[in-house]
């Protein structure tokens, strides 16, 4: 029989070795800063010292991210999973002195809570809290709201963020309690394609806090007040509104509270100069997606241009970037116009279209100028900024013929198929 060359023996201890070796290769990850939508969401809310509740699969990366923001944020890193504990472990243990009556019978805290006070700052992470049941969710209240557990108070330094799978995915899962829902800043966790696939080459995003623009301050409080108390002025049914359904009474609803958190929230962005998508997942994870929603609107519409401003410098005039939002500003100068009628008004507005059309899509400009026309008298010449719109309009109007022209050809009304 052939004679095998056995390979040389080696130890047990020896492969371990080289095994750690290998798993230490495997874990040296780097990060880089890349623009993420949620995790900037993420951190604003962590620096706003809010609690946050990420939703999200199992698998899909949030205890990762967790665990990789308190590395970026220097922050010690506490993991408590609810679901474990017994409701005394977040109230506290009965604890008897010598003399209760007279000493009273103080709340021992657990050593994970003692340990947080001592360093003076952390990152508390309350992982898989859909699965805690009714009786430790009531306990967790003190400590997400008031942050006390048992006779203890966590410092400002710490920071609370949860997460939870959806009941539908979770092991034993319970909904949340509209109480212990009402006070996070709900965020759905999903994984990015490309995030994941550099990731797992070994580079992920890097989680900083956002730098706030210290001159910003006193107009980021005084624009946050003045969005909330402005809608909610027009919109009294929205000041508190629970849900009639157990599964949305489990996530974001607006109440007096979740609206004192999106007012510091719209605070932190405007002084951190947040972009709207960002600013979309902190609202509407607040107070819920239609009330969010109608506060992005209202946002919108204190943030466009005076109508009259524009009017009194229209070369000067500073339209907004985004279409939908120039359009407003554009139909605002009109309507300014309609309301108040004179011919320096009328020739300021076509000053301000023609701003439009030098500086954005034309497009925009067709309806407004259309209208604007209409408001002309009898006794007001036609400006000469007129004959630089004039193309733009013929041009909409021919292609809203020939729109009608093919529609009446294949007998199919114009915007039918729409």
């Amino acid at each position: 029989m052939p004679s095998h060359t056995p390979f040389p023996a080696t130890s047990a201890p020896a492969q371990l070795d080289v095994a750690e070796r290998l798993l230490a290769l495997l874990r040296d990850t780097t990060t880089e800063p890349r623009p993420d939508d949620q995790l900037e969401a993420l951190t604003l809310a962590v620096a706003a010292d809010l609690p946050v509740l990420l939703w999200g699969e199992p698998g899909i990366g949030k205890t990762a991210a967790l665990t990789q923001l308190a590395e970026n944020l220097d922050l010690p890193l506490t993991t408590v999973i609810a679901s474990v504990h017994e409701p005394s472990d977040f109230s506290g243990l009965p604890v008897v002195g010598d003399d209760p009556a007279e000493q009273g019978v103080p709340m021992a805290p657990p050593d994970w809570a003692v340990r947080l006070v001592r360093a003076g700052r952390g990152l508390l992470f309350l992982d898989e809290l859909s699965t805690a049941p009714p009786a430790v969710q009531a306990a967790l209240l003190r400590l997400v709201l008031e942050r006390r557990i048992g006779s203890l108070r966590l410092p400002s330094g710490v920071r609370i963020v949860a997460a939870a799978n959806p009941r539908g995915s979770a092991a034993d899962g319970w909904e949340l309690s509209p109480p212990l829902a009402n006070r996070f800043v709900h965020l759905q966790w999903t994984h990015d394609h490309d995030v994941v696939l550099r990731g797992l080459g070994g580079t992920w995003p890097r989680a900083t806090l956002p730098r706030l623009d210290d001159g910003r301050l006193p107009t980021a409080v005084d624009h946050a007040r003045r969005a909330v108390c402005g809608l909610l002025t027009t919109r009294p049914a929205l000041v508190h509104r629970l849900p009639s359904t157990e599964t949305r009474r489990g996530g974001a609803w607006p109440s007096p509270r979740s609206w004192d958190m999106t007012i510091r929230l719209l605070a932190f962005a405007h002084a951190a100069g947040s972009s709207r998508e960002v600013l979309s997942m902190l609202v509407r994870g607040t107070v819920g997606d239609g009330p969010g929603l109608e506060l992005l609107a209202a946002l919108d519409r204190m943030d466009l241009p005076d109508p009259e401003e524009l009017l009194a410098d229209p070369a000067g005039a500073d339209l907004p970037e985004r279409g939908d939002r120039r359009q407003a500003t554009l139909d605002g100068v009109v309507a300014a116009v309609r309301k108040r009628p004179d011919r320096s008004r009328w020739d300021a507005a076509w000053a301000v279209l023609v701003r439009a059309l030098e500086t954005g899509a034309p497009d925009l400009v067709v309806v407004p100028a259309t209208t604007l026309a209409a408001l002309r008298q009898e006794d007001w010449d036609v400006p000469e900024a007129i004959e630089r719109l004039a193309g733009v309009v013929a041009l909409s109007r021919r292609a809203d013929l020939s729109q009608e022209r093919a529609a009446a050809r294949t007998g199919d009304p114009v915007g039918a198929g729409r």
